[in-house]
């Protein structure tokens, strides 16, 4: 299971608080022995200010109740440091709690989006921040295809992040209102075989570009069994759970041990709708484009 783990590749992209969570789950679903994850954790607490926890760490795995006296120092350090932070931003606080100020402040609104441009819209962080979300939320399925399949979101997994295709292709696979842009997808995936695959990535192309469909089900037992760490019939009430939770017309044959999936046909209505929200939406960008060249042009005559 470890072999198809992500966490090196999406660490790099993410700030160190957010970092535990994916140690913790990796911890919890036992993929790594505890005393590498227990040292990894140390090794990212290091350049923080989280001492504390490190210290805590620290015992546990080494069954102590001693710290290196480096931490102690470093604790230190982190208090002292901590309190003359406080001091220092005591003014900046005190501003911050006076609403007629932080209103004025956000009235500036065109100062704000050029320093979020600046400093914070990277478009391969957003992506990886953004999946703590998308993935918490009950909306979140739609909204991180809207999010990572326009064209210069796709452009930068494709460029830098191809694992995220994975993430993209999750979401497609329990979105049925989005076949049309899943078409569009599946290019993708044959496109980036070469780059990056995965057993959910190889099991669509097994499907959709090969029409393996022998492959496809080898894919979809490695996908479903080994690596979300499930036996059989774990695995078989997992499937029976998505179903419900999904509403899909589909039933387990357990003869077999196959999903017969119902044929869905949608109506001529559902199609109307998904072709005007991507209507809508273009035709929302190239206004905003003309908007911003002509107001661009107005201040500079």
């Amino acid at each position: 299971m470890a072999d198809y783990d992500l966490t090196p590749r999406i660490a790099p992209n993410l700030d160190r608080h957010l970092v535990f969570p994916l140690l913790e789950f990796l911890q919890e679903r036992q993929l790594y022995p505890d005393e590498q994850i227990l040292k990894s954790k140390i090794e990212l607490l290091n350049k923080t200010n989280m001492v504390d926890y490190a210290m805590d760490i620290h015992k546990s795995l080494y069954h102590t109740e001693d710290v290196p006296q480096d931490m102690v120092e470093r604790r230190a350090e982190v208090v002292a440091r901590l309190k003359a932070l406080e001091d220092s931003a005591a003014p900046l606080v005190t501003f911050l709690q006076n609403p007629a100020a932080v209103q004025e402040l956000r009235a500036d609104k065109q100062y704000n989006l050029q320093m979020l441009n600046e400093r914070y819209q990277s478009r391969i962080w957003l992506m990886h921040w953004s999946l703590f979300i998308f993935f918490n939320h009950d909306n979140g399925r739609s909204q991180i295809i809207d999010l990572f399949n326009q064209d210069k979101y796709l452009n930068a997994i494709q460029t830098n992040a191809p694992h995220l295709l994975r993430y993209l292709a999750t979401a497609f696979i329990v979105n049925k209102r989005r076949r049309p842009q899943f078409k569009d997808f599946i290019k993708v995936i044959q496109q980036e075989q070469h780059s990056y695959r995965d057993p959910i990535t190889e099991f669509l192309a097994c499907v959709y570009v090969n029409y393996d469909f022998d492959g496809a089900q080898k894919k979809m037992k490695e996908v479903l069994a080994e690596k979300l760490n499930l036996n059989y019939e774990e695995a078989e009430r997992w499937i029976v759970n998505l179903i419900r939770t999904s509403k899909l017309d589909a039933k387990i044959d357990s003869k077999t041990g196959t999903v017969v999936m119902e044929p869905n046909h949608p109506n001529v209505y559902e199609q109307l709708i998904d072709h005007t929200k991507a209507l809508s939406g273009r035709t929302y960008k190239l206004v905003s484009q003309v908007l911003q060249h002509a107001q661009g042009q107005t201040q500079a005559a």
